[in-house]
């Protein structure tokens, strides 16, 4: 897995005073780091740098200003003037100028009693303490250069009452290797991998005839999605997600090996509800698995949909595509209005976020979640395995993927099933 780096620029000029009046790194500077930067960039998160404060910060600035004025970093690809989002991490047009001013003027400290106070992070995670953490008992193998078959882990969690998520973290012990983990709740009643034994890394038999559907797990809920760069779980306090007492976690684990030898022990943090939750939610994905990309072909669209079968709120999106992704878009149709809602026109592989509404939208039974894919099988993506491949849907990186999840809200009183048949609440009738 590719993770950002940096390149260690030292310009001659670093060390030259700052003009009266400019930028300095206590006043001006290391207020956007805290808000834009610091939740990557610190001991044990993706950041391959920390840049917690000036001793550590100063090397480095120069590399920022590239990466902040060409728009590297912070990572976001959503197209301006469509949907507005409350976790977007890029940086305004001033926020970079101030940065770009303050290197220029030699990257200045300034008056350290202006300091503001720093921003407090828990160490280990970024959701609240867990109520509880769950995983693997042994780290998973994963060797140089070599092919790897999803992994499926299953994790008792001994509930014997129902739980109410109101925050989940996934946090792999080496983000190298790990393309992404989905984390199923598996429901007492479900027939999914029982043949999988606990705690013990498993690959699905696929000689059969019958199609198994492993990838979407065999009709469970999602709990939680990690990939690189994703930030946890957070919903508002009325909000949750449900495990069932005497449901079991399976974790469906997509390594990718790297040149050297590796191995990981992804672990699961979750904050339970102070309360019963007033809206339950629920991932949803629209996609297609029928597409064959033609070789060479610069430009492929896939298109799928879902129609909503029942009112929610729309939360969020989390596009999903492998090494030809080029963009990704969402649209909401209503009868014959087809309105962009998001649209991803540089998609990054190693770089797969999510994108949060800041204000949610009300759907209507009837809609759609309409959503398009555009691949780049061209020998001028850099990232592309075999220009000359007719590619098809399939789980390796090599392969491809369009799906694109979404999250909504419903009434807590529904469960999945009887909101998708539109069955009328307790009290309520259609």
């Amino acid at each position: 897995m590719k993770i950002f780096t940096i390149a260690l620029v030292l310009g001659s000029g670093l060390m030259c005073a700052a003009p009266k009046g400019g930028p300095t790194y206590y006043a001006e500077v290391e207020p956007i780091l805290m808000e834009r930067c610091q939740n990557c960039h610190r001991a044990g998160e993706i950041g391959p740098m920390p840049l917690m404060n000036f001793e550590q910060v100063r090397p480095w600035a120069k590399a920022i200003k590239n990466s902040v004025s060409t728009r590297k970093m912070p990572p976001w690809f959503a197209e301006a003037g469509i949907g507005h989002f409350g976790n977007d991490r890029s940086m305004s047009q001033k926020e970079i100028e101030t940065i770009s001013a303050w290197v220029d003027a030699g990257a200045p400290a300034g008056d350290k009693k202006v300091k503001k106070a720093a921003k407090e992070f828990l160490e280990g995670w970024n959701i609240s303490t867990p109520d509880v953490v769950v995983g693997m008992q042994k780290p998973v193998s994963v060797p140089a250069g070599s092919k790897i078959d999803y992994q499926y882990i299953v994790i008792p969690t001994g509930f014997t009452e129902d739980k109410w998520v109101n925050m989940v973290e996934a946090r792999p012990t080496d983000r190298t290797v790990v393309h992404h983990a989905v984390i199923f709740i598996r429901d007492p009643k479900s027939k999914w991998l029982r043949e999988a034994q606990p705690y013990v890394p498993y690959v699905p038999d696929r000689k059969g005839s019958a199609r198994r559907i492993d990838v979407g797990g065999g009709g469970n809920e999602i709990l939680h999605t990690y990939t690189p760069g994703n930030l946890p779980d957070i919903w508002k306090p009325n909000q949750a997600k449900l495990i069932p007492a005497g449901a079991d976690l399976v974790m469906q684990m997509h390594y990718t090996s790297t040149k050297k030898d590796s191995e990981d022990m992804t672990k699961i943090g979750m904050v339970f509800a102070k309360q019963a939750p007033e809206q339950r939610i629920m991932s949803l994905i629209a996609g297609d698995e029928a597409f064959v990309i033609p070789p060479g072909d610069p430009n492929y669209r896939v298109s799928g949909s879902l129609t909503i079968p029942n009112d929610a709120t729309l939360l969020s999106f989390f596009p999903h595509m492998h090494l030809r992704g080029k963009a990704f878009e969402y649209y909401l149709v209503d009868g014959e209005k087809r309105e962009p809602m998001l649209k991803v026109n540089k998609y990054d592989f190693n770089w797969q976020l999510s994108y949060q509404l800041a204000k949610p939208l009300d759907l209507k039974r009837g809609m759609k979640i309409e959503v398009v894919g555009v691949f780049d099988n061209s020998p001028n993506n850099p990232y592309n395995p075999d220009p000359k491949a007719e590619v098809r849907w399939g789980e390796q990186s090599w392969e491809e993927m369009v799906y694109g999840f979404f999250d909504v809200a419903v009434d807590a009183r529904y469960d999945r099933r009887s909101w998708i048949q539109r069955k009328p609440l307790p009290g309520k009738t259609e």
